[in-house]
């Protein structure tokens, strides 16, 4: 029976994996018994560390190319080792001084602010960073005001606690006088400023039971006017920077796989369902080739982090690369990055 068929490996087994994984993630060449002998430390064989290799590899740890007798993780080999052998350490000061710096410190609209967290990530670990933009609907509202135009027709300019402006042009089933437009406007920017549209809609649609037939003209028009003007407009979408870099790394290579990734990254469906589900788990998660279930995805790692709001997680934000890439480094970067993507977010709603 195979002692290493599950993960439940011996001490021994464990430093020689760590070490064959290390050597490989380093400089991406197979690792031979002699250079495990050597790097390891421990006090065995050669023949020894042959047996203990020959049996990671039936567990499925490790794989033999057929070019070279040395050995490299497989996908489960470096799940392994990320999830019990990885040490990871805090974030290098220079490190999160230079994601610090690289964040504008300057008011700045969410979508913009996005985009230079995407630039900053793929800039920081030489791979593809991607962030998921959150739906304006997400943010509170910081101030409405309506333009009359022809036709029953209305401008309506949403400004939003993340400094996005939206501007929405609306059909009435009446039209509306400047006077009223204005009355309206004021009405819900006094009692409406600092909610999401989701919750205006829902106080006005409470107003408007509570009101039954004695529905004055004002809150019908403020009433007619939010349920047009805060449809919900959003789509998602993802930002990617730097894919380019991924066409350095041999492991990515071959022309048909560049293709399906640049043409995922392209599409950005497959991409946005899988940084979605990560949105549903906040925290940082990791998937390696298969994992994502996507094929275009296969020979790629992704480490993604959410970020968000007190009490709401708006995105996530993350790195693709290889599934050699250095772990204990990308790991902390998407993590602190999150961190650093929520401080500036919230900071933006506070002072809104």
């Amino acid at each position: 029976m195979n002692p290493f068929s599950g993960q439940d490996i011996d001490a021994r087994a464990r430093r020689l994996l760590r070490t064959l994984i290390s050597q490989y993630l380093s400089d991406g060449e197979p690792v031979g018994s002699r250079t495990l002998a050597k790097s390891s430390g421990l006090e065995v064989s050669p023949a020894t560390i042959r047996n203990i290799m020959a049996d990671l590899e039936e567990a499925g740890l490790v794989a033999s190319p057929h070019t070279s007798a040395g050995r490299i993780p497989t996908p489960r080999g470096l799940r392994l080792f990320v999830d019990s052998l990885l040490e990871l350490k805090p974030l290098p000061r220079d490190d999160m001084a230079r994601l610090q710096g690289g964040l504008p410190g300057h008011q700045t609209t969410t979508r913009d602010l996005l985009g230079n967290v995407s630039h900053l990530l793929s800039a920081m670990t030489h791979f593809a960073g991607v962030v998921t933009v959150p739906r304006q609907g997400d943010f509170p509202l910081r101030h409405i005001d309506f333009v009359n135009l022809p036709d029953a027709r209305v401008l309506v300019i949403l400004v939003f606690s993340d400094n996005q402006v939206q501007n929405r042009v609306v059909q009435l089933s009446r039209p509306i006088d400047g006077r009223e437009l204005e009355q309206a406007a004021n009405y819900l920017n006094a009692h409406f400023a600092g909610f999401r549209l989701a919750d205006i809609r829902a106080h006005l649609a409470a107003e408007l039971r509570e009101a039954g037939g004695e529905l004055n003209r004002l809150l019908a028009s403020a009433v007619e006017l939010a349920t047009a003007s805060f449809g919900d407009e959003d789509t998602d979408d993802v930002l990617v920077s730097g894919q380019t870099n991924l066409m350095g790394y041999s492991e990515l290579a071959d022309i048909d796989r560049l293709r399906d990734l640049f043409d995922a990254f392209q599409q950005k469906r497959e991409l946005l369902q899988l940084m979605e589900n990560c949105v549903k788990a906040p925290g940082v998660r990791l998937f390696i080739g298969e994992e994502s279930g996507f094929s275009a995805l296969d020979g790629c790692s992704i480490v993604t982090a959410t970020y968000g709001t007190p009490g709401r997680m708006l995105g996530a934000i993350g790195v693709i690369g290889p599934t050699r890439m250095a772990y204990e480094r990308v790991i902390p970067v998407v993590q602190a990055t999150a961190g650093l993507l929520s401080d500036a977010l919230n900071r933006a709603v506070a002072t809104s």
